[in-house]
């Protein structure tokens, strides 16, 4: 059993970015990717059903000259999922893929082997990159937008023919050639590893809803937009015959009060902010002729949610609170969220805990308790 398809649970969570962490902050609690922590946050996870574990892929920080800096270390997360599928039992883990800097055959391998460890228990997050000085590291460098996909599309269809074909196949493509391609053994899952992606321009939700299994948006705010955004992808892959979750990722800002964490909100995404990472990636991510139509309060907004986890929604309050943020996300169709904090310890901890977050949301019909492995 794949907890990230399979669960029963109406909303299904996970982490987001362990080996590395997602915040762009100061404050000494932030987290860095240290194995013992690592371990002891993907153990507590487990330990309390959550669904997955995702790792992202980073190869070089945003700013040249600030190797210290914010995100820029980020363990590698192939080799992260395959640590935590011998300390774990249940939790999915997810590596991240640039399509670019790593041949099909070699990503098949790789794959296939930690599935078998994991015991069919992985999944793998392909993604064409947007940061193009880490990219620029291995010669190759950022594709135009379609042909991005374009090469995508051709990494994927060679992927999963490695992980199916009976026999050698031959491959001819704009990107790649592959002759006599043969890959052994093949995954555990059948008829392969559940695939996931991020595509939210038109050209990314027609590859998304063809080859993934799991859809991510990443919303500005939970709402009608939202809502439109994710029937959007479900039924698109409806269209083509397919059956799609649709999950997004959150930052949490969890305490005993409201205003206790709305404080430490504007404590660690204001004076604490990482400004220059902030400002190198608001020059990576849009480009000036967009940046300066785009009001000036909503930039602040989105430099505050990437400050505080990667660009998604911010959950802010008590447990309650969080469970209230959480369901209204469920309301909008979603499947489930990757969670992230400041510090994981921290975080994971306050959302286990008994009487918590994973408690109210049990009330709501939200997640059945968890029970453990079944044998």
């Amino acid at each position: 059993m794949n907890p990230l398809i399979d669960s029963p649970n109406k909303l299904k969570l996970g982490l987001f970015g362990t080996n590395g962490g997602a915040t762009l902050t100061r404050v000494p609690e932030v987290w860095r990717p240290h194995w013992d922590r690592i371990v002891e946050v993907a153990k507590i996870a487990d330990q309390a059903g959550l669904e997955a574990s995702l790792g992202y892929a980073r190869w070089k920080g945003y700013v040249p000259g600030m190797p210290e800096a914010g995100v820029a270390q980020v363990v590698d997360p192939f080799t992260w999922a395959a640590g935590l599928s011998q300390v774990t039992s249940y939790t999915t883990h997810i590596a991240t893929v640039h399509g670019s800097v790593m041949h099909p055959v070699l990503a098949a391998k790789q794959c296939t082997t930690i599935d078998l460890m994991s015991g069919g228990r992985f999944a793998l997050n392909i993604v064409g990159g947007w940061n193009a000085i880490e990219l620029d590291m291995f010669g190759v460098g950022l594709r135009e937008h379609e042909a991005r996909y374009a090469e995508l599309e051709e990494w994927v269809q060679i992927l999963t023919k490695l992980w199916t074909e009976k026999e050698e196949f031959d491959y001819t493509g704009e990107f790649y050639e592959v002759k006599g391609g043969l890959s052994r053994p093949q995954p555990l899952q059948k008829p392969y590893l559940p695939i996931i992606n991020a595509g939210s321009s038109p050209r990314g939700m027609d590859y998304a809803t063809t080859y993934a299994d799991v859809c991510f948006t990443v919303p500005d705010a939970i709402g009608s937009d939202a809502k439109a955004k994710v029937d959007e992808l479900k039924s698109t892959a409806r269209a083509k015959g397919r059956e799609v979750g649709v999950w997004t990722y959150c930052a949490v800002v969890q305490r005993d009060s409201r205003a206790e964490a709305e404080e430490y909100l504007e404590y660690f995404t204001g004076p604490m902010a990482e400004n220059e990472l902030l400002d190198a990636w608001q020059a990576a991510a849009l480009s000036a002729s967009v940046t300066s139509n785009i009001p000036e309060e909503v930039i602040r907004s989105m430099r505050q949610r990437f400050a505080a986890g990667s660009g998604g929604p911010i959950l802010v309050g008590t447990a309650s609170d969080i469970a209230d943020q959480l369901e209204e996300i469920s309301e909008i169709g979603l499947d489930g969220v990757l969670l992230t904090w400041p510090d994981f310890t921290d975080g994971v901890k306050r959302l286990v805990a008994p009487g918590s977050v994973l408690t109210e949301l049990e009330k709501r019909g939200l997640r059945e308790p968890f029970r453990g492995v079944q044998a």
